[in-house]
């Protein structure tokens, strides 16, 4: 996927938007995946259990997130672990976009596309309701249904060049 960004998306929108160098044709900086775990104040181990199943999404150890502030009403303590994140950057990143794209979404049921709303800088954040879209989650030893939101940072300044750019790549976006 580096390769064909290199090879066919580079010069392709540096001839859409007119660039006179390569080095302001906008690329990916990161991938984040981000999974809320507000249940784990409950129970500890829905947080091992998450941070085990992100770690085979994505290829790389995921960390627990914490808690800024107690919160009485969710009986939420300071530093209890809510949440579970990876970020993706390089080789492991084009290889989980890659995944993502070919695999995973197409598995989704009554797939349609994803919105083509951006946050206008450039950047997409999109959320899966299931984590067993992914082939590397074993579906028979999966005991809850969590989704997870993928974040796609990118360097573009504008969501139309940020929205080309993912086009390219191959993001299956509704068609409006």
């Amino acid at each position: 996927m580096k390769a064909d960004y290199k090879e066919r998306i580079v010069p392709a929108l540096k001839k859409e938007f007119g660039y006179s160098s390569i080095m302001q044709v906008p690329q990916l900086e990161k991938i984040v995946l981000n999974q809320g775990l507000g249940i784990a104040v409950a129970d500890k181990k829905i947080i091992e259990v998450a941070i085990n199943e992100m770690t085979a999404i994505a290829g790389q150890k995921a960390v627990a997130t914490v808690s800024k502030k107690d919160i009485s009403n969710f009986k939420l303590r300071k530093k209890m672990p809510i949440g579970v994140r990876v970020t993706l950057r390089g080789e492991k990143m084009y290889e989980f976009l890659e995944r993502l794209i070919r695999v995973a979404l197409p598995r989704i049921r009554d797939f349609k596309g994803i919105e083509s709303k951006l946050d206008g800088k450039g950047n997409y954040t999109f959320g899966i309701q299931e984590q067993i879209i992914f082939p590397e989650i074993n579906i028979d030893s999966v005991q809850r249904i969590v989704g997870m939101n993928i974040t796609l940072v990118t360097s573009a300044k504008t969501d139309e060049e940020g929205f080309a750019l993912l086009k390219e790549f191959g993001l299956p976006f509704k068609k409006n």
